[in-house]
């Protein structure tokens, strides 16, 4: 029996880098179905470390027949499948990408994301990337989110991939870490993954110019190594992005400045945070405590856990 590091996979069959590092295998799981994922929208994730029977016929083969034990996982709620799609695992750092235009920021993505990040207890990096296209029509409200976020105690780094502006000090925050890459499609992602990685030649996609959102270039997270203990795994861009984990009434204990008002409003935990007197949200929004757009975010992600269909 050897263990091993899930780089990639899909369906039934993952690539797996043997123990050693000297092979990847292209390997299945053994009797189709992991113990322990049988209600998971995906069996495995990059990170996930493995047991496997290598193929004693074919050298590049093998079986996994159990996955070790994880520190942690980072996933969103499929609604398709109604259950846990895993996106990576094992993960030291998540890093939230965006932009402040082509695609134009959109805050409550990065909101959806960071809350994911806290729900698995896992460390993030907002990073905002084409700092160098410096004509936003509104960068006044970018700057005002961006500062909002760093009030409540998310780290932002503003990066140009096409300068190099800014990636001396994303080099040195994901040095030794496994760090899991999150953004909608056209922040630049697999840009970044080369300018990191040259020699990897990622495939990258220019803007729609339609719609002004990217075109989807990865199309299943890949984990890439950007030095020894360094890794990176890079993921597809999503569009919409469900939080995991938590039902609406527990969606305030999860947002930061949300979290010390829980309980407090007249009407208690039973508060829907929207007409009742007494509502310290509301009160909080109003002194400037939690930014307005940050409540109607809270207010559309509550609403989408509770059920219903709001789109962002």
């Amino acid at each position: 029996m050897n263990h091993g590091l899930v780089l990639y996979g899909s369906r039934n069959v993952f690539t797996v880098r043997t123990g050693d590092g000297d092979a990847n295998l292209e390997c299945r799981i053994k009797g189709k179905i992991l113990k322990g994922a049988e209600d998971l929208y995906n069996p495995l994730a990059p990170g996930d470390r493995v047991k496997i029977e290598t193929d004693t016929e074919h050298s590049q083969k093998g079986m996994i027949i159990a996955r070790e034990e994880r520190t942690n996982f980072f996933s969103r709620f499929n609604q398709k499948g109604n259950c846990t799609q895993l996106i990576a695992a094992n993960v030291d750092l998540v890093l939230c990408m965006t932009t402040r235009q082509s695609p134009p920021f959109r805050p409550r993505f990065l909101d959806r994301v960071l809350l994911q990040a806290d729900i698995a207890g896992i460390p993030s990096l907002v990073i905002c990337n084409k700092i160098d296209l410096d004509n936003c029509a509104d960068s006044l409200d970018i700057d005002e989110r961006l500062e909002d976020f760093r009030r409540i105690g998310h780290e932002v780094l503003e990066i140009s991939v096409k300068t190099g502006r800014g990636l001396d000090e994303l080099r040195r925050r994901i040095a030794g870490k496994c760090s899991v890459l999150a953004g909608q499609s056209g922040v630049g992602k697999s840009s970044l993954i080369n300018a990191l990685l040259p020699e990897l030649n990622i495939k990258t996609g220019a803007i729609n110019e339609k719609y002004d959102r990217g075109n989807h270039t990865t199309t299943l997270a890949v984990m890439v190594e950007a030095a020894p203990d360094t890794r990176i795994i890079d993921t597809p861009g999503i569009r919409r992005f469900v939080p995991d984990g938590i039902g609406p009434e527990n969606l305030i204990l999860n947002m930061r400045e949300f979290a010390p008002l829980a309980g407090k409003c007249t009407f208690g935990l039973s508060c829907s945070h929207r007409t009742e007197p007494g509502c310290k949200i509301m009160e909080a929004v109003n002194a400037g405590v939690i930014h307005e757009d940050r409540y109607n975010s809270f207010l559309r992600i509550y609403d989408e856990l509770a059920g219903k269909n709001h789109a962002d």
